[in-house]
């Protein structure tokens, strides 16, 4: 939802909805950034009991894509409370949980 609310607001090159069928879809770049975080998130190795990425011990994105990950954050994360606030505070709630230490 994050990298949805960038990209819709920050990028020209958004796909419409009328060239989708009715989905708006993502820019290159920011597709490729979800679809990176998607894989990282399934390689896990802490596999359920995952904590989010800010409170986890081990690093596993790219410093690029780290970075690119924090800008979008720095930019959505005030918003989403107006605009998805039960989501806002699962994310909140999440940020709590302790890294499991393996």
């Amino acid at each position: 939802m994050m990298i949805r609310m960038y990209c819709r607001s920050n990028h020209r090159e958004t796909v419409t909805a009328a060239k989708t069928g009715g989905a708006e879809s993502l820019c290159e770049r920011c597709a490729a950034l979800l679809e990176y975080s998607r894989g990282r998130v399934r390689a896990c190795r802490f596999g359920d009991e995952k904590p989010i990425c800010a409170n986890c011990t081990v690093h596993c994105f790219r410093t690029e894509m780290r970075e690119q990950t924090r800008v979008v954050m720095r930019y959505s994360g005030p918003r989403m409370t107006l605009r998805h606030p039960y989501l806002a505070i699962r994310h909140l709630l999440d940020r709590r949980q302790p890294c499991p230490s393996r």
